[in-house]
């Protein structure tokens, strides 16, 4: 039961924490948000892309048991999206406040431990998400992509003019 609630429904939670800072008064928690919501798709396109071109069998395929989450995956394994998802939060809040994205990390470890404990992944799998989910954060926080739009809208309004 618990490992399924990890598995499962805990990255929504980590999402819905997004909402919290979103309303939390402050520049700096709106660029989290936007920061992690850019690094969590793109590490979701990045992991789901990867799994159409190199498929990999998943371990209750294999042993032919049920898996331990809410719903049955019938894509590959490999990289686990919800680890990818998972580290581009954690580490995205983590660059931002460390308190915060310590949880988030945290988080993104347990929900890595639960899809390999209810047989959905392989430990591979979840340091390939891990690392791309990471990868992405790092990139995206780099590049500063809320100063880039912000800059970018200002750009547009003053070639209006």
């Amino acid at each position: 039961m618990i490992i399924t609630f990890v598995a499962s429904f805990l990255i929504w939670i980590l999402f819905a924490g997004l909402g919290v800072l979103w309303v939390i008064d402050g520049k700096i928690k709106k660029e989290q948000v936007i920061h992690a919501l850019f690094s969590t798709f793109t590490a979701w396109l990045m992991a789901f892309s990867i799994k159409v071109f190199f498929p990999t069998i998943r371990p209750f395929l294999i042993d032919g048991s049920t898996p331990g989450t809410l719903t049955v995956p019938h894509d590959g394994a490999f990289p686990s999206e919800h680890a990818a998802l998972a580290f581009a939060l954690g580490v995205t809040v983590f660059m931002h406040d460390r308190k915060v994205g310590a949880f988030y990390l945290v988080a993104a470890i347990a929900i890595g431990v639960a899809r390999v404990l209810a047989n959905v992944h392989y430990p591979v799998d979840i340091v390939g998400g891990a690392l791309l989910g990471t990868l992405v954060a790092v990139v995206v926080e780099r590049t500063h992509l809320f100063r880039l739009l912000t800059v970018s809208r200002r750009a547009g309004r003053l070639l209006k003019k």
